[in-house]
């Protein structure tokens, strides 16, 4: 429930979270999953199940996250059950353009994050230099595939909507990413800024990282939004809290 409002909806998206990351930020708050390799292991055909089994629950969409290391499981997955229901690619945004073009027509929604515009800021965190170059040309590719947000009684059935988590002592860095936005991805790109960071993952070596973002930091972040016209959606700071990091308990059975 606690995704952008056009993608949660009233009912709830239906997430599939898939261990490992082809990218390993320090910082992740899935790091039980991202890092640890936490899950459950399941067959193509057990996935399709599982996305039979969330849309009769009545969720508005299925969404796929971080789920770019297993894109042909993925894709055997929806060729055995297409949901009727949009389907969404919830990812790192670092990601090869034969990957997306392969997933293009089985993926309704595209909800990348763009993380890094600076590469000593990608270096450092995600051992990625070249994220923001790699993340920028998928993103763009993702809405080619788009085309335009088709969104009705206030729901995304089709489109792209770009997330950029700010982290604490990186404004230089969040408004390098807006500016990155507003200058290559088309006009009007929907663009989820989100203050939710919340000390997680292995940040030992980032003593930076060990605290919420501040009011004066996000303030900044939303001010560069505002001169850059971006339009989207802005979470409170009121966010930042476990709360809203799932537990990965594997509690569900499969």
């Amino acid at each position: 429930m606690w995704e952008e409002p056009i993608i949660s909806g009233s009912s709830g998206s239906g997430t599939i979270f898939f261990s490992g990351c082809c990218l390993g930020c320090a910082f992740c708050q899935n790091y039980s999953i991202s890092s640890e390799l936490r899950g459950n292991a399941v067959t193509p055909v057990d996935l399709a199940e599982i996305m039979r089994e969330l849309e009769a629950q009545g969720a508005h969409n299925i969404s796929f996250v971080t789920g770019t290391h297993y894109a042909a499981a993925i894709i055997q997955a929806l060729k055995i059950y297409r949901p009727k229901i949009p389907t969404v690619w919830n990812s790192g945004g670092y990601e090869r353009i034969e990957t997306l073009d392969a997933l293009a027509k089985y993926i309704d929604i595209w909800l990348p994050d763009y993380k890094f515009a600076l590469p000593n800021v990608a270096e450092k965190y995600a051992h990625a230099p070249d994220y923001p170059t790699v993340a920028i040309n998928a993103i763009k590719f993702m809405c080619e595939c788009a085309e335009e947000n088709i969104i009705e009684n206030g729901i995304m059935k089709r489109g792209v909507i770009v997330r950029h988590l700010v982290l604490p002592k990186n404004v230089r860095n969040s408004v390098a990413a807006l500016r990155k936005i507003s200058a290559e991805l088309p006009s009007g790109t929907l663009v989820s800024i989100m203050s939710q960071y919340t000390p997680s993952g292995d940040i030992s070596a980032f003593t930076e990282l060990n605290r919420r973002v501040t009011l004066t930091e996000y303030e900044k972040i939303l001010d560069t939004a505002d001169i850059l016209g971006l339009t989207g959606f802005r979470q409170e700071l009121s966010s930042a809290a476990e709360e809203y990091v799932p537990e990965f308990d594997l509690s569900q059975p499969v």
